[in-house]
């Protein structure tokens, strides 16, 4: 161990275990380290950035063996954009350390009895995953280590890619993107280009002012695609010419739209988008539904994943065609969608009125009868008279973000009592503190992973709970 400045490395550090959220660990004299940007079997040198009494973080300086495990990673800006944290790990290796991350934070948080968990569900495509992707353009490049030693290489250079981890002003220029097939990469590149070439003026974030601002992709399973290009200010000739300039260099675009954004944040939620061509929306199917999806529309990442996982939040419901089934934190009403063949009837419940209305009409989309949908807050809408006027659950969905359940609806889940309540989640840790609390009528009976984003540290998970007899 040795100091430099006021900086503490520690020497020839060997990697023992993933310690989840994409970190590993080790060991130095009982005190437990997690270090980035490693993997289990690697022999470094770790900078620590945060020191407290039981355990550091850090980040490896020096490797001095690489672990037997590693892979090469397949894109040129791993380590770099932060997209993808795991490309040096085999994806079977990946599988292993998200299902022993469900099942720690479950047992460690939720401490409470569990089953064997089921196998975790992998995702057949590994790369070209992602129906929907948001580029940034800038006037400021990211640079590389190497690159901040070089002083001929300024910064300040027009640049279209992903916002640097940790620095909001920077932007790391793109080449090749992975996560999403073509048109992606060519898309991007083709309006980079013609920005370039016209003296468009890239966005710069620090100021806030400029014209290309960001841009939002997606390309579903259908074949249909969607552009939205952010412009931060009015400029009518020029967006004119970007337009007509990509309808004609890519007629597989169904859709075209742009968004004025003068405000200092990226957000379009509460912004219209106009529709330049097209319909402005695509439509993406799960097996046989199908769903119509606008720019500022919520819905799963991951087409392919998002069928699996519905499969099994329709396998743990178990629906004879008899069952209410209540959809809490809907969203567009895909599950509630997906399971309504097997169920008497679905009532969804989502904060966003927009997601609610994009739930209503996929509902007529599909031609369904047996659905409605609410828009408010799950905790102030499902009160005793909501469940009087629709009928008491016999099957609840739960699907909430990060943050899980607010306590109120967890008390409110108990008061009810509903024979059969799935949990689907995005973040096991609050998962398991949750069922802590369902664990004083409901038992655990079902667990299974689900990897929505392979490369990524981010697993999906499906509880089955039962109340007690």
């Amino acid at each position: 161990m040795r100091r430099k400045k006021r900086d503490l490395v520690l020497e020839k550090i060997l990697v023992e275990d993933y310690a989840a959220e994409g970190r590993s660990l080790a060991r130095v004299d009982g005190k437990v380290i997690f270090i980035e940007r490693v993997v289990p079997g690697d022999v470094v040198d770790v900078k620590i950035y945060k020191n407290k009494k039981d355990w550091a973080e850090g980040w490896p300086l020096n490797f001095h063996s690489f672990s037997k495990d590693r892979v090469t990673p397949f894109c040129s800006h791993f380590g770099i954009c932060g997209g993808c944290q795991w490309q040096m790990l085999p994806y079977e290796k990946q599988l292993l350390y998200k299902q022993r991350q469900v099942m720690d934070n479950l047992q460690r948080i939720g401490k409470i009895s569990l089953p064997e968990p089921l196998s975790i569900i992998g995702a057949d495509d590994t790369m070209y995953y992602r129906n929907k992707l948001e580029y940034t353009f800038g006037n400021r490049r990211f640079l590389l280590p190497e690159e901040l030693k070089d002083s001929n290489i300024s910064p300040d250079e027009n640049v279209a890619g992903f916002h640097a981890p940790g620095i909001f002003d920077k932007v790391v220029d793109i080449d090749t993107c992975y996560l999403q097939a073509e048109p992606n990469n060519a898309i991007r590149k083709a309006v980079k280009k013609f920005a370039l070439d016209n003296g468009m003026e890239f966005y710069d974030i620090r100021g806030h002012h400029g014209f290309l601002r960001t841009m939002q992709l997606r390309i579903c399973t259908t074949g249909e695609v969607m552009v939205n290009i952010v412009f931060g200010k009015e400029d009518d000739a020029n967006q004119k010419k970007l337009l007509d300039h990509l309808l004609n260099q890519f007629p597989s675009i169904t859709t075209l739209l742009y968004t004025i954004n003068p405000k200092m944040n990226d957000s379009i939620n509460d912004l219209e988008p106009v529709i330049y061509y097209g319909n402005g929306y695509v439509t993406e199917k799960l097996e046989n539904f199908s769903f119509r999806i606008g720019p500022k529309s919520f819905f799963q990442t991951n087409t392919r994943q998002a069928e699996k996982l519905y499969r099994v939040v329709r396998d743990f419901a178990a629906l004879s065609g008899k069952e209410t089934v209540y959809d809490l934190y809907c969203g567009t009403g895909s599950i509630g969608i997906f399971l309504s063949p097997g169920a008497r009837k679905i009532i969804g419940v989502d904060l966003i009125e927009a997601a609610i209305e994009d739930a209503r009409q996929n509902a007529v989309l599909n031609r369904l009868n047996n659905t409605d949908f609410y828009a408010g807050d799950v905790i102030d809408i499902c009160n005793d008279e909501f469940f009087n006027l629709h009928g008491t659950p016999d099957v609840i969905i739960t699907d909430p973000p990060r943050a899980g359940m607010h306590e109120r609806l967890v008390k409110k889940i108990l008061e009810v009592a509903a024979p059969v309540v799935i949990y689907v989640s995005c973040n096991p840790a609050t998962q398991g503190r949750d069922l802590n609390l369902l664990g004083e009528k409901y038992e655990v009976t079902k667990i299974q992973p689900v990897d929505m984003f392979p490369h990524t540290h981010h697993i999906e998970n499906v509880v089955q709970l039962k109340a007690k007899s």
